[in-house]
């Protein structure tokens, strides 16, 4: 499913117009990756939680000349599914 299939459920199910569903998705989207850039962690009791994971600078080596390189500190988006959304895949 991509953005505008999730779209037209949502306004299909919630029984609004694509528009206010495009609009209500985009905001959560927004929502949670703001969140995410202050370091705040998003939880969605029974469907997940939305964290930042972070990546210690390692070294690594070039695959083609093998040469050492430095890979920096990162941090990632991590999803960790809730027990709802686990027991409703299985």
């Amino acid at each position: 499913m991509n953005k505008s299939e999730l779209i037209a459920a949502v306004a299909e199910t919630s029984g609004l117009s694509k528009n206010d569903a495009g609009r209500a998705i985009d905001g959560i989207f927004s929502t949670i990756t703001s969140s995410l850039k202050k370091g705040d962690e998003v939880r969605l009791v029974g469907f997940g939680t939305f964290s930042i994971s972070r990546r210690a600078a390692t070294e690594g080596r070039n695959p083609r000349t093998g040469d050492v390189i430095k890979i920096p500190a990162s941090k990632q988006p991590k999803f960790r599914a809730g027990k709802g959304l686990k027991e409703a895949v299985q």
